[in-house]
């Protein structure tokens, strides 16, 4: 059937039915199966320096809710962090505060700080696993599980480890040295921690032969993490479809495969692949390009990566903002949907074409046209179009917040 016959069976059943074309059309129209809400994530915000402030950008763009960054002020990562909650300074009181925030605006949030918790230099490790403990304690504060405020983090990766046989094991049994204790400690206050996926493969110099620098980089790592620990019921994941992509691995298909009830966030952020500039036909895709002498390089006529982030042929994107990217975001939604996620999706500006040009309007604008992207996938439709149903909102309990916490490090826990 063409196009023109499609119309005319359409209007002639329309007739039949008594009803008007375009109510037959709507009708046709197939309801979100969820009514999930659209968070921020703030580190793409960190021109704003508090939590009002990122308050009132969510709100200027129709989301649901932040997932605040919560970096150490100090700490030694150079891009993407942002700090909108005093964590050194957080009472009950602080708590309270946020808490009636949230009830009033009808956001919600949680907390993450993503740093190498097992890698790197020692020092920096006890300060990135300390403050993460902090960030657990906000959440209990903020009433933890009970009000949906999860803890998000790396796990991290140490590659001098790493570079020794059987070095991928040996990290498996530095996550859980470190991360059962604490994990044990999240679960005594009501609180799961989120890992995220990304392999974070700027954190290594361009002359490094290899890039994996955070453990739940791939599936199977998350896997044998929940099994090598003796209680994971405090771990949970954040998924970053984007991370996948220039893995060339099919999302939904990585979404079929996990453990599905440890799926506790999902952060959109798309890629766009490059399978066919010149640095992919010169190193291939499948590592990351390699480092030589400038000079020799030049006279070679082979290319080299401009910076630690320039090593796979790809650049972050929003989806929805400037055109495509590589991700089927109809296929990963409908995946997630039709297997019953209704937890909040949460946008991570990292785009290109948005955050990245450090202009505040496109970053918004970022925020805003993923935010409608998405929701005819995620949200039911109504008289304004598709809008999420803030009757289904719950009120955040302040009762984790009557009683203080005191503040622990992790060698009390070891």
């Amino acid at each position: 059937m063409n196009r023109r016959d499609f119309f005319k069976s359409a209007a002639a059943l329309a007739a039949v039915g008594g009803l008007a074309g375009k109510d037959a059309f709507a009708r046709s129209v197939k309801p979100a199966p969820g009514n999930n809400p659209i968070w921020l994530m703030t580190s793409a915000l960190a021109f704003e320096k508090d939590f009002d402030g990122v308050v009132k950008r969510a709100l200027s763009v129709g989301a649901q809710g932040l997932e605040l960054c919560v970096f150490r002020s100090d700490t030694d990562r150079k891009d993407h962090v942002a700090t909108h909650l005093d964590y050194n300074n957080f009472t009950p009181e602080t708590a309270r505060r946020v808490i009636n925030v949230c009830n009033e605006t009808g956001l919600r949030i949680s907390v993450g700080s993503y740093d190498n918790l097992i890698g790197g230099d020692p020092s920096q490790q006890i300060n990135n696993q300390n403050h993460i403990l902090k960030l657990i304690r906000i959440a209990s504060l903020l009433g933890g599980d009970a009000n949906d405020v999860v803890c998000g983090t790396f796990v991290g990766y140490d590659v001098g480890l790493g570079n020794e046989e059987n070095g991928f094991e040996k990290n498996l049994l530095k996550f859980k040295k470190v991360f059962q204790p604490m994990l044990n400690y999240a679960k005594s206050l009501g609180v799961t921690v989120c890992v995220e996926n990304c392999p974070m493969e700027g954190w290594r110099p361009v002359s490094s032969t290899d890039c994996y620098c955070n453990l739940p980089g791939c599936l199977a790592a998350r896997k044998l993490m929940y099994a090598i620990l003796d209680d994971d019921s405090a771990l949970q994941e954040t998924y970053d479809p984007s991370h996948d992509i220039w893995q060339h691995i099919d999302p939904s298909d990585v979404i079929n495969a996990m453990d599905f009830k440890k799926l506790r966030r999902v952060h959109i952020k798309g890629t766009r692949n490059f399978p066919n500039d010149s640095e992919a036909i010169h190193w291939g895709r499948l590592f990351p390009m390699q480092n030589v002498d400038i000079a020799l390089a030049k006279k070679a006529g082979v290319p080299l990566a401009a910076h630690e982030w320039d090593r796979l042929n790809y650049e972050p994107r929003l989806p929805g903002f400037g055109g495509s990217d590589s991700c089927d975001w109809t296929k990963f939604l409908e995946t997630l949907m039709a297997k019953g996620y209704k937890n909040p999706f949460v946008i991570e500006n990292e785009g290109s074409n948005s955050s990245h040009t450090g202009n505040i309007g496109a970053t918004m604008q970022g925020f805003k046209a993923t935010i409608l992207n998405t929701a005819p996938a995620i949200w039911p439709l109504g008289p304004n179009g598709y809008e999420f149903d803030k009757k289904s909102l719950k009120p955040m309990t302040d009762a984790y917040c009557k009683k203080n916490i005191p503040v622990v490090t992790i060698d009390k826990l070891s």
